[in-house]
């Protein structure tokens, strides 16, 4: 029976799905484990081939997989890379607000102000967004986007608190990247896929401040939960867009 040996589940019984989710799966867990960082390059399809004992085309369906999900990245002629918020085509891939100009690189990176940092417990439906338990430490950061010197995006998200203690408003304030490709480098935790709510909402007089817009302004509510690795929720992410010169933009298909 072609079945990698170690092709089981954290709780000892083997399992019966296809030999590639096996694969796939194992290949998530070394990536959980950290032995192949973000940014860095995953052995060749016929060294975990070799490894897994399984034939070369089980792991290239595995990784035809795991690319699909955007967890790994093929370079051609180089091989197959951990994906990365920190790689400039990729960094702003959960980012959908784009100017009506179409043009990308017209108004540059935005310019980001941390309102407000701090531990809290979490209320229950933080705590149903991220599995944990209500009144479980979570760190909640607010913080607005501004292009071109006008206030765009307000954000307010929740992490858990274990996995990013240590993390405060002046590192927050101090980091030039992508607050995602922050995660990935320095508490060990990347954001592989995101789920989204959208509707379209009134601010309150807090949020309009922020935003420099009255309370009548209509506004676009993102509600992001993104997830690590074996889907396991990271983020819950609630962002406020305003859309007199942006629009978003998602590709379907």
């Amino acid at each position: 029976m072609n079945t990698p040996l170690n092709a089981y589940t954290e709780t000892g019984t083997p399992s019966f799905s296809p030999l590639y989710q096996q694969i796939k799966a194992l290949i998530l867990q070394r990536l959980k484990a950290g032995e192949w960082k973000p940014g860095e390059p995953i052995p060749s399809e016929m060294d975990l081939a070799a490894r897994f004992r399984v034939s070369q085309g089980t792991v290239r369906k595995a990784i035809d997989e795991l690319a699909s999900d955007n967890i790994v990245v093929r370079r051609q002629g180089k091989g197959t890379f951990v994906a990365t918020h920190s790689e400039h085509q990729v960094q702003y891939r959960f980012l959908k607000l784009v100017p009506d100009s179409g043009d990308l690189n017209s108004e540059g990176p935005a310019e980001r102000t941390i309102v407000d940092c701090r531990r809290q417990r979490a209320t229950a439906d933080v705590a149903r967004a991220l599995s944990l338990r209500t009144g479980d430490p979570v760190l909640q950061v607010r913080r607005v986007l501004a292009y071109s010197g006008v206030p765009t995006i307000l954000e307010d998200l929740w992490l858990p608190g274990t996995p990013f203690k240590g993390l405060t408003a002046e590192r927050l304030r101090a980091w030039r990247g992508p607050m995602y490709a922050m995660f990935e480098t320095e508490f060990g935790t990347p954001m592989v896929r995101a789920e989204e709510k959208i509707r379209a909402v009134l601010p309150d007089t807090a949020q309009a401040a922020l935003l420099a817009v009255t309370t009548a302004t209509p506004l676009l509510s993102v509600e992001r939960v993104a997830l690590t690795y074996h889907d396991v929720p990271m983020e819950l992410r609630r962002g406020l867009y305003r859309t007199d010169t942006h629009h978003y933009r998602n590709e379907l298909g």
